[in-house]
């Protein structure tokens, strides 16, 4: 009977142990696995599934924000992201296999040194040099008898009659002059030459011109009337004057706008504004003669944008053989800078926009790719200038660059290059996940 007692006592504390083993795996077991899945540990525990160490968990949209234990972001509608040991001991960026590198089509192309002059056109319209102007002004006071331009916009060549004026004044001083030209003798000839001098210095004086002194001599008769001439081929801006007017001294009789050379106001875009300058050669083309080419430099750019159009003006100053080109006209411009010798070249696909700042992936070799952030120049005929960030000779990927984002997480990677945590956030204590 003691014998059964003693058995029956030794299985009971077997059983005992044993229960309390199963127990204690099953904890164990709850530890690793929860029982929706999700790995229940915590920061600094091997990850069973991968057998490595977890640093820390982190939204990859969020990086530089730390958990220590899995769970749902707060931030995005995703599971935490656990961060391993050996992970953050690789060098930046992502490694790919060559099978899935073909299979995402990744191309890569060697960035170059080369020069790149950037070219674009804008759209402005035609108008007068209004340094091309004259104002033709009555000098003395005088009477309009006679108008051979009739309309504003009238063409005139240089020489050709404007308007008949008779000026009073003008009588008095050329029968002085003549009379004095007419007294002079053999035997007072000096004193009676230096009269007829100052007769045609107050001739001057009145206002008519070195030609009209030289008609009056030349004829030996006084001009009751006198013709007023265009000084340059153009056409008439302003008329200011009628038959039978009368007229004073700085009346304002005519306005001639000169065609040999006209002014365009382009419309520059204000991103494209730093490769304009004055003095930059410029070739236009207008509708009305789609086959010709007017050749012209920058003259100005306004200091003034456009609220709406976000552009600036640049004055642009256009040969005008034939005076064809005609103000009110549409033209367009093409710009080109001045070539920047020694610059970094990449294909202009290579660059991704993000909007704050561009990425260029670079290919590392071995499959590894990593995101550089880049400072961009000039984009001329597919090709981009790399000012900062990398060197000729790197390779960059051309094609398959945003797939590589998705597949491998560049995003989160790109961003925790300027998001990274300064040391002192580092080394703080990593949040709990909610």
């Amino acid at each position: 009977m003691k014998r059964a007692l003693a058995i029956s006592g030794i299985a009971i504390v077997v059983l005992a142990v044993v229960a309390y083993g199963a127990f204690e795996a099953g904890v164990e077991r709850g530890r690793i696995k929860t029982s929706n899945g999700v790995a229940a540990l915590k920061a600094g525990d091997i990850d069973p599934s991968t057998g490595k160490r977890v640093l820390y968990w982190h939204d990859p949209m969020v990086p530089a924000q730390k958990f220590d234990k899995p769970g749902k972001s707060p931030f995005m509608d995703m599971q935490l992201v656990p961060v391993y040991a050996d992970d953050a001991a690789e060098p930046a960026g992502v490694a790919i296999s060559p099978r899935l590198q073909q299979n995402l089509g990744v191309r890569t192309a060697k960035a170059v040194s080369g020069s790149l002059s950037n070219t674009f056109s804008a759209v402005g319209n035609i108008a007068y040099n209004e340094r091309d102007v004259v104002v033709v002004q009555a000098r003395s006071n005088g009477f309009v008898e006679k108008l051979f331009v009739r309309a504003t916009l009238d063409p005139v060549r240089k020489g050709q009659p404007l308007a008949e004026i008779y000026v009073p004044e003008w009588i008095a001083a050329q029968e002085e002059y003549l009379a004095a030209k007419r007294l002079r003798t053999d035997v007072d000839a000096l004193a009676l030459g230096g009269l007829a001098d100052a007769a045609a210095q107050r001739m001057r004086l009145a206002g008519m011109s070195e030609q009209q002194v030289r008609d009056v001599d030349a004829r030996d008769a006084v001009q009751p009337r006198f013709k007023i001439s265009s000084p340059i081929d153009g056409v008439v801006g302003e008329l200011s004057v009628r038959e039978g007017m009368t007229i004073a001294p700085g009346t304002p009789l005519f306005r001639l706008n000169g065609v040999a050379t006209v002014w365009v106001y382009a419309e520059v875009p204000e991103a494209a504004a730093r490769d304009v300058r004055p003095g930059n050669a410029v070739e236009a083309r207008a509708s009305a003669y789609p086959d010709s080419v007017f050749k012209g430099r920058v003259s100005a750019i306004l200091p003034e944008v456009n609220a709406t159009t976000r552009t600036l003006k640049a004055r642009v100053e256009l040969a005008n053989p034939d005076g064809r080109l005609i103000p009110g006209m549409f033209a367009t411009v093409n710009f080109a800078s001045t070539p920047r010798k020694d610059a970094v070249l990449v294909p202009s696909e290579a660059a991704i926009r993000t909007g704050s700042r561009t990425v260029v992936i670079v290919a590392q070799g071995n499959g590894r790719f990593a995101p550089v952030d880049v400072e961009t120049g000039l984009e001329s005929n597919g090709q981009t200038e790399i000012l900062k960030g990398i060197a000729a000779g790197d390779n960059v990927v051309v094609s398959g660059q945003f797939l590589i984002d998705s597949e491998a997480n560049l995003k989160a990677a790109i961003s925790r290059m300027s998001e990274a945590p300064s040391n002192d956030a580092a080394h703080a204590a990593p949040q709990r996940a909610e």
